[in-house]
């Protein structure tokens, strides 16, 4: 293959939106790249008109597993006494106790990550998971298809998912260059690396300066500023449908404007339905008023759960929903993926609506490309489904921090000024999205179009180098 073959590692679903969907492949021949997708996702990008080679036995060692869990552990406690912040203990997942299987496995994460609490075990317990992960047959079969193909570099388009160990591995082994593309906004404070590239894309100078405080071993050369192709699709002309279009195809009313409602997990926000109904109230206020509002409701993609029922049928008048085109294939999280569809939706979704009402999504900033504001739903109901939780806990999280205005969204601190508020934003929209870019402008290297074009001439440096300055 030429020196411009590059691999796509899909280690599951997430990267698709970025990588497969958008124009990345577009984009990608025109700059003279071959592009080779190494798919471990259900999905036959063939018919996309991709070339593809699926991931065979992508089965991590269970050792692994539980030395990452431990690394995690230790990551966050490194985390606390180097900015002697008790914030990253909300990162902490709970072990599992169900069981004796998954007993001893807890019990072997607790051991490791006690024996192993100190930057020398750190380093130990990463040297750790790669030699275990290089005993897999899953490792073997990786290497055997990097020999035959020989591509120029691969590049992952998530670093979390411990099925994307081995391929860099092997990657580095034969000493291929490898890339890792640091997928979320919020990813880097969790401590949710799981794999050790050679090079790291992200998505403005603040996330690189995250990298190089959460994981100083990284030399800040190997740290690239891109930005990410998440937001391009919302420039694209192309992919919007007139109004009259998309109001019929999702049987909504021309003579109302629509106010988006974005869904949160259970996990995030498990009083969601409340906030629906606490919106669809204010919005019959707003209606009595003589304006003509309907909401548009969006559920989180993984939330397939049945807990919005009762608020959209007794709302059913004022509530339209329009679900996200995305797939569940499995139980967890990650098993639900998204169809290339959904890329069109959500820009129409946001083209055809005024504004987003949701609890602390990224939302901001795809509403804030289409220069319309966003409102943050801030208070705790007093019927709150889960005993300890709170939006308090929720900004806290350290990717709110990032904010350089509180004024980048409408704050909704009560049931009661919902109405006032709506009204003001639906009124004046630029008061807020003005500050909603420098946010964004923070957040994502601008212009965010050119992203994807950003991401190949990085690529066009790493080719056979071993650092970039």
């Amino acid at each position: 293959m030429s020196n411009r073959s590059i691999f796509i590692l899909l280690p599951d679903g997430v990267g698709l939106r970025n990588f497969a969907y958008s124009k990345f492949p577009e984009i990608a021949k025109a700059e003279g790249f071959d592009l080779t997708f190494w798919n471990n996702t259900p999905f036959d990008l063939t018919s996309l008109g991709l070339t593809e080679i699926k991931v065979e036995n992508a089965r991590p060692r269970p050792l692994t597993d539980i030395l990452r869990r431990a690394r995690s552990i230790i990551d966050l406690n490194r985390n606390i006494a180097r900015s002697n912040d008790s914030v990253y203990e909300a990162y902490r997942q709970k072990l599992s106790s169900d069981g004796l299987k998954n007993k001893l496995k807890s019990f072997a994460v607790k051991q490791l990550s006690k024996r192993h609490d100190s930057e020398k075990g750190l380093e130990t317990l990463r040297r750790k998971i790669k030699d275990s992960e290089r005993k897999s047959a899953y490792y073997a079969s990786c290497v055997e298809t990097l020999k035959r193909e020989k591509p120029a570099a691969v590049f992952c388009t998530n670093q979390r998912p411990l099925t994307a160990i081995a391929p860099i591995l092997a990657a580095q082994d034969l000493g291929i260059p490898t890339i890792a593309f640091v997928f979320s906004w919020d990813n880097v404070p969790k401590a949710t690396m799981v794999i050790e590239a050679d090079f790291y894309f992200v998505w403005s100078d603040h996330m690189k300066q995250e990298l190089l405080f959460y994981y100083p071993y990284i030399p800040a050369e190997n740290i690239i500023v891109t930005g990410t192709p998440q937001f391009e699709s919302h420039f694209d002309k192309s992919l919007l449908q007139t109004r009259e279009a998309f109001f019929a195809e999702h049987r909504l009313d021309l003579s109302k404007k629509y106010i988006c409602y974005s869904g949160d997990d259970i996990t995030t926000s498990p009083n969601d339905p409340q906030y629906l109904a606490d919106v669809a109230k204010a919005v019959r206020q707003l209606n009595e008023k003589g304006h003509n509002l309907g909401i548009l409701f969006r559920r989180c993609p993984v939330d397939f759960s049945d807990r919005f029922d009762d608020v959209l049928q007794s709302n059913k008048d004022l509530i339209v929903p329009v679900a996200p085109e995305w797939k569940k294939l499995g139980s967890v999280w990650n098993t639900v993926l998204p169809m290339r569809e959904d890329v069109a939706l959500q820009a129409n979704t946001i083209a055809h609506t005024e504004m987003v009402v949701n609890l602390g999504s990224s939302m901001v900033f795809d509403y804030v490309s289409h220069e319309k504001p966003c409102a943050f739903v801030n208070y705790d109901p007093t019927n709150n489904k889960r005993a300890g939780w709170s939006v308090k806990k929720i900004y806290n999280y350290v990717h709110f921090r990032s904010m350089p205005d509180k004024k980048a969204v409408v704050w909704l601190n009560s049931p009661e000024e919902i109405a006032s508020k709506l009204e003001s934003a639906l009124t004046d929209k630029t008061q807020n999205v003005a500050h909603a870019h420098d946010w964004f402008g923070k957040i994502n290297q601008h212009p965010p179009t050119e992203a994807s074009r950003r991401i190949f001439n990085s690529l066009k440096t790493v080719i056979g180098c071993t650092s970039v300055s």
